[in-house]
């Protein structure tokens, strides 16, 4: 069998990984917090016809590089690039953007007396907070958000369903007047940096989970106020919106449907020249 062939299918089936890629960050240009992906690719193994030789000793003759022939590409990686995304204002104060690094740290199944040690973590970038029946500061998805209290110890963010009115400053500090007219300390809002924050793996619902190639995290230890230890500052009153951008993105998708169209073409050149070795017996 003709080895075009088999290198036109690794080509199609690449850029139809790439179009996926593409497809998905295009459905998501509106969403909150949302990181866009990138498909590379990267050439298989080549099959050696002859090797590579040094010149003779006698001088007879010089050295001959080797020959090879491609057997086509596969998939390099599908990475999540973690740039800025642009601040849109809302003017909700539950709802938050981070200007920097770091994201949200999100708990759920918490302990006993709401403890989060040992509760399962995730995180995200996406800030849109809100409360629930009993003052808790949860995201979309009824995660708690993860904060420190006055001692510097984990804890979960409740502002009282008796409290006036409440804000939180760019330093994550979350303030709330009680019905005596005082202010009062609900916490800090907190956040995580790892040190490769590509290695973080998606699991849907604008949130992403540790992996061994992210980082070490550990809560009692590696959670940072926002604006210290290499984090951004919170922004009240506004969201981080997706990094697509969409002119990139339909000229990516063009490359890659051309890039699928002549792959086809290999395919179909490659099933001619068999028919035309099947005629010759004819």
């Amino acid at each position: 069998m003709l080895r075009s062939m088999y290198a036109g299918i690794s080509g199609m089936k690449g850029f139809q990984a790439k179009l996926d890629t593409i497809g998905n960050n295009i459905a998501n240009v509106n969403t909150f917090g949302y990181k866009k992906g990138r498909t590379t690719f990267q050439d298989m193994m080549s099959q050696t016809i002859s090797g590579a030789q040094g010149p003779s000793a006698n001088s007879l003759l010089g050295g001959k590089n080797p020959s090879q022939v491609g057997l086509g590409s596969q998939i390099g990686s599908v990475d999540t690039i973690h740039t800025q995304g642009n601040r849109q204002t809302t003017n909700r104060p539950l709802d938050l953007a981070i200007e920097g690094d770091g994201m949200f740290v999100l708990a759920e199944n918490l302990g006993a007396g709401n403890n989060v040690q040992g509760s399962t973590l995730s995180f995200s970038r996406a800030g849109n907070f809100y409360l629930d029946t009993e003052g808790n500061i949860v995201s979309s998805n009824g995660q708690y958000l993860v904060g420190v209290d006055g001692n510097n110890s984990p804890t979960i963010l409740n502002i009282p369903a008796t409290a006036q009115s409440f804000s939180i400053q760019s330093n994550g500090d979350v303030t709330y007047v009680d019905d005596a007219s005082k202010a009062q300390s609900a916490g800090t809002v907190s956040l995580a940096n790892f040190a490769n924050p590509e290695g973080l793996e998606k699991v849907g619902g604008n949130m992403y989970r540790a992996t061994n190639n992210a980082g070490e995290f550990n809560i009692l230890e590696d959670l940072s106020a926002p604006g210290s230890n290499g984090t951004g500052q919170t922004v009240a009153g506004a969201l981080e919106m997706s990094n697509v951008d969409l002119s990139e993105e339909f000229t990516e998708m063009i490359t890659a449907q051309r890039g699928f169209q002549a792959n086809t073409r290999i395919i179909t050149t490659s099933d001619e020249i068999l028919q035309e070795l099947v005629n010759l017996k004819r």
